[in-house]
């Protein structure tokens, strides 16, 4: 079993950034790939980034340049940092993790999540 919460999040303006953690309990953290997704008012779950086996990364495009995805596994936990935020980028924030190397871009292919954190970026 893994347990996993998020923090971090807030209001921010356009052009800001963010920081979110995401701390793991268990002793394999570093066995499982960590993502992180979110969900926008309206809209389904969609994929943000990824790192999965020898630090692997993976960024969907409206991210990429804006976002990186980093692990401490020292620490059991995994970051995101958000710079040049765009209101688009508002939504609840979910830290995922799921056993493997491998990365995976569908929701479904991860077994734990997180509760969420909300980051809302004003224009």
């Amino acid at each position: 079993q893994v347990q996993l919460v998020e923090s971090g999040g807030g209001l921010v303006q356009a052009g800001g950034s963010l920081r979110l953690s995401c701390a793991a309990s268990g002793r394999t953290f570093s066995t499982y790939t960590m993502g992180w997704f979110r969900q926008a008012p309206g809209k389904e779950r969609e994929f943000v980034a990824a790192i999965g086996g020898r630090e692997s990364t993976y960024y969907t495009n409206s991210v990429k340049g804006r976002f990186t995805i980093s692990r401490d596994n020292a620490k059991n936990t995994v970051y995101l940092q958000m710079n040049s935020l765009k209101p688009e980028d508002t939504a609840v924030y979910y830290c995922a993790a799921r056993g493997g190397a491998i990365i995976f871009v569908q929701f479904s292919e991860y077994g734990y999540w997180g509760q969420g954190t909300q980051v809302t970026v004003s224009s």
